[in-house]
């Protein structure tokens, strides 16, 4: 389950070619999931989103003013790029990409208001990041401490933009050096109980994660990661999101759209669950009671949740177009 959750983090962090209809004109709302690839991972998202989505398209509106009627969900990065360039009057929402790549993807696009009626728009966007909301992370740290603890974010260009957020929660934030030395960075946090670690390439990336883990450890500091795979491999703990969590939420996205022709902002997963390293708590004297393990928000049943036993099927609803068309 966790490989799950870990594996769409990766999907959301690297570049595919996608594949998906050209936009048609559009006379009520509907919808259309674009996807990168025909791995077994992204059917499964594409199945059990289209069951959610599904329903929210049934009712024909017409009487809403906007003329964004055809909503794109874009799966993985190289989808969203490819539907970011696309000149539609439409709406898309990122899934299973990363704040960061998301970012960078929709400064390339011109800004555009939901309510223009020029023709050849560029798409306005939204998403559901891949990684753990920071909010939800610090609740965690205070969870596994049982008490209040001071926490440490080294911050590269890519997530700079978390700066605020976080200082305004009292973390101690580091800039990343220029010259990437991690070592250095870690020394000037060396008093901070918690380092909370964020989806940066400029400070975490596969060559200096396991220095990363023996520093801190040195330095008796848990690491809260950002994926599952980052506690396997050491750190204390993490919340993180399962397919079904982050497509009920973009399920509800789309439903407020179609319903008031309201888009939500960008935002970080709101169902989650939690996972803990046990044999580094011990090492670091925590003691991980059931609030901690416990922790977590769970998404509403949906019609896809009753349908479960249908994740795996290699084909969508008779009738239905594929959700990764050529």
């Amino acid at each position: 389950m966790h490989r799950l959750a870990a594996t769409a983090l990766i999907l959301a962090t690297t570049g595919l070619s996608a594949h998906a209809a050209r936009p048609e004109p559009v006379q009520g709302f509907r919808f259309q999931i674009v996807t990168a690839d025909d791995s077994a991972l992204t059917r499964r998202i594409a199945e059990d989103l289209y069951k959610r989505l599904a329903p929210i398209f049934t009712v024909f509106r017409t009487e809403l003013a906007q003329r964004r009627r055809m909503l794109y969900v874009a799966i993985g990065p190289a989808a969203l790029r490819d539907v970011a360039a696309r000149r539609c009057d439409c709406v898309v929402i990122s899934a299973f990409t990363s704040s960061q790549v998301f970012r960078a993807i929709a400064a390339g696009a011109a800004p555009a208001s939901a309510a223009a009626q020029t023709p050849a728009q560029l798409p306005v966007m939204t998403a559901v990041y891949a990684e753990p909301a920071p909010g939800d992370q610090l609740r965690l740290a205070a969870l596994l401490y049982r008490r209040p603890v001071r926490v440490a974010a080294i911050l590269g260009a890519d997530t700079a933009f978390l700066k605020p957020q976080l200082a305004a929660d009292k973390v101690v934030v580091l800039d990343a050096e220029p010259d990437g030395d991690i070592n250095r960075m870690l020394n000037q946090i060396a008093q901070t109980e918690v380092l909370l670690a964020l989806p940066d390439a400029a400070v975490y990336n596969a060559e200096n994660f396991r220095n990363i883990l023996l520093s801190t450890y040195r330095h008796k500091q848990g690491v809260i990661g950002f994926s599952a795979d980052m506690v396997r491999a050491g750190a204390l703990a993490s919340t993180y999101s399962e397919v079904e969590d982050i497509n009920a939420q973009v399920a509800e996205i789309a439903g407020a759209y179609v319903a008031g022709g309201e888009l939500a902002p960008p935002q970080f997963p709101r169902y989650f669950r939690t996972v803990v390293n046990d044999g580094v708590a011990r090492s670091l004297d925590v003691t991980v009671d059931a609030a901690a393990r416990r922790f977590a928000h769970t998404a509403p049943a949906s019609r896809a949740d009753l349908s479960a036993p249908d994740r795996q099927a290699n084909s969508p609803a008779p009738g239905q177009p594929a959700p990764h068309q050529p």
